[in-house]
């Protein structure tokens, strides 16, 4: 049992057993004796090389179908799921979600009563969600119609960034509840982000959070990350959030016009 995540890996004197690195390569060695050894790092290097060539091909799915594809990823409690309610009263027929959990289909039901077709791929003990258990989930949807697939990932902010799902964007939702330093203190989901997402922001003067201290901590890590504050309470932010979709998924099929 990985005592920094949850996850499951084995030793490495059992090459025929699977391995998970939630951890990147930068901060494997002296975090567990088991992972210094060579032939462990070269099994995880294997492990994350299928699962990239496995996110290819699940974007050549959706790069086929004019789906574009969002990874969402927040700790648990941020709000993931109710955002999902908000966009699917909107969205409707033309969006399709799959939940990541370790345990119980709460979510997926939650979406499915907003009218939207949801699957629930549930983890067991891994904390993160994989392209090989996305591409098994996708088998679940139909596509047909649809211009949006959100992927809601298992909550944790460590693991979920390593992993290349096959989505186009990654977003990441911090609330306002967490507290202003979890980019500082979080930085490779950060520093993967399209978009970062503060979230509960109609609680933002009943706690002590400094929204300019957060976006100079998201902007030292990752420039390029846009960032907007959203609650399932104000329709203007969710308008906002809905306007960010919408021109996403243009630029992306514009994008494909000039290929």
């Amino acid at each position: 049992m990985c005592e920094d995540c949850g996850c499951l890996f084995t030793d490495s004197s059992k090459e025929n057993d699977e391995v998970h690195d939630h951890h990147g390569e930068s901060n494997i060695q002296g975090m567990n004796p088991l992972l210094d050894e060579k032939k462990t790092l070269s099994i995880l290097t294997n492990i994350l090389d299928k699962n990239q060539k496995e996110a290819d091909h699940i974007r050549e799915h959706f790069n086929k179908r004019n789906i574009f594809a969002v990874n969402l990823m927040s700790s648990p409690g941020s709000g993931k799921t109710s955002l999902l309610e908000k966009t699917a009263e909107i969205l409707k027929d033309r969006m399709a979600v799959l939940e990541g959990d370790l345990e119980t289909n709460k979510d997926a039901e939650r979406i499915k009563g907003k009218g939207v077709e949801a699957y629930q791929i549930t983890t067991g003990q891994s904390c993160h969600l994989d392209a090989f258990m996305v591409h098994q989930g996708l088998h679940h949807l139909k596509s047909e119609g649809v211009e949006y697939i959100f992927v809601e990932n298992v909550g944790n902010l460590v693991c979920p960034a390593v992993y290349d799902i096959g989505t186009h964007k990654n977003i990441v939702l911090i609330s306002v509840p967490e507290g202003d330093d979890k980019a500082a203190k979080y930085p490779v989901m950060f520093k993967n982000a399209d978009l970062v997402l503060i979230s509960k922001y109609d609680l933002i003067d009943y706690f002590d959070f400094s929204v300019e201290g957060l976006k100079e901590d998201v902007k030292k890590l990752n420039p390029e990350a846009e960032i907007l504050e959203v609650s399932v309470k104000d329709e203007k932010s969710i308008g906002r959030w809905i306007d960010y979709l919408k021109s996403e998924r243009d630029n992306y099929l514009n994008s494909k016009e000039t290929e």
